[in-house]
């Protein structure tokens, strides 16, 4: 062999090498700014597709946190790339008021399953057999949940901003609950402990909540607590939320969305199929809420979650990055 065509060789093979690189990581060189709310029972989802987006190659940025309204805008503007809490359809309203689908990119279910509504005690449940929160109109009812003295019901509510504070405002006029029940807001981290504090005190409480989160892990309904139904479907969606096995807790079940800038994803094709495919399931996520609820709630305790549940779901996360590369091809 000669000089040359050794030269020429080891050329070819570095070109396949370079090759066979770009292929492992299509986002080489590309910058992702992903923005969540201050929730950090929302960092573990967002954690996790960083991590897969760094995977791929790409030039992961520190989570920026920004309220709901705030990271749509961002998003819409190319200000930020993407956000893995887009909470659908509760978050209709600020996705349209954003662009909607002219302006981002959505694809898939990235964690489905996500029940709200509103819950009392179980033990006053059972005492009064309060099933419904249209009993709340009788004021002798709402005076049991009444923490302030002045005779109406307070219902630990939802944090100013938040998609559930615009449902539970019209269901209070729709319920025709506005004599009888007073909408308490607040930080919800905050209120909601004050809430279990008063549970655990053996008060009467009545409050809002999601799942994923941790509280229906400290409040375990059917045990602790229980759901309470509406006496019909009433929401600014103008949706039906009654679910199939005829109960309506107000609310309809709700998906986690992967949300990102239309033209980003446009070009970054990758990155565009893992938003579409990434699935983890409700209660994995509700788990390890649980953990943060417990004091492992920095972000490195959260990264280390992330990392854990990603060893545990090798074969799964593997599948999201093969697929992933292959639509980069």
């Amino acid at each position: 062999m000669t000089l040359k065509q050794a030269l020429t060789g080891a050329l070819l093979a570095g070109g396949v090498v370079l090759a066979a690189q770009a292929e492992d990581m299509p986002g080489k060189g590309v910058t992702v700014q992903a923005v969540q709310s201050p929730i950090a029972e929302e960092t573990f989802q967002t954690m996790l597709v960083d991590e897969a987006l760094r995977d791929l190659g790409y030039d992961v940025k520190d989570i920026q946190e920004v309220d709901y309204s705030a990271g749509y805008t961002s998003i819409a503007n190319g200000d930020a790339t993407f956000m893995a809490v887009n909470w659908y359809p509760l978050h209709n309203t600020m996705y349209k008021n954003a662009g909607g689908d002219d302006v981002f990119y959505r694809k898939g279910h990235y964690i489905e399953g996500a029940a709200q509504g509103y819950l009392i005690d179980k033990k006053t449940a059972d005492k009064y057999g309060i099933d419904n929160i249209a009993d709340f109109k009788d004021p002798k009812i709402a005076k049991l949940f009444d923490t302030d003295g002045d005779g109406k019901a307070d219902l630990t509510g939802c944090q100013a901003g938040w998609g559930c504070e615009g449902v539970i405002e019209h269901q209070l006029d729709a319920f025709d609950l506005r004599d009888t029940v007073t909408h308490k807001q607040g930080q919800y981290a905050a209120i909601i402990s004050d809430t279990i504090t008063r549970y655990n005190n053996g008060d009467p409480i009545f409050y809002y909540t999601w799942t994923p989160y941790w509280v229906s892990g400290v409040l375990v309904p059917g045990k602790d607590v229980v759901w309470l139904e509406v006496p019909f479907s009433s929401n600014p969606n103008g949706t039906d939320t009654e679910l199939p096995n005829g109960k309506n807790y107000g609310f309809e079940i709700n998906s986690e969305r992967i949300v990102a800038n239309k033209a980003w994803a446009e070009e970054n094709p990758a990155a565009a199929k893992l938003f579409e495919i990434m699935k983890v399931s409700v209660n994995d996520v509700s788990a390890e809420n649980m953990k943060i609820r417990d004091g492992e709630d920095s972000p490195e305790a959260i990264m280390g979650h992330t990392k854990a549940w990603i060893k545990a779901h090798q074969d799964t996360y593997n599948g999201w990055l093969e697929q992933a590369r292959a639509a980069a091809k």
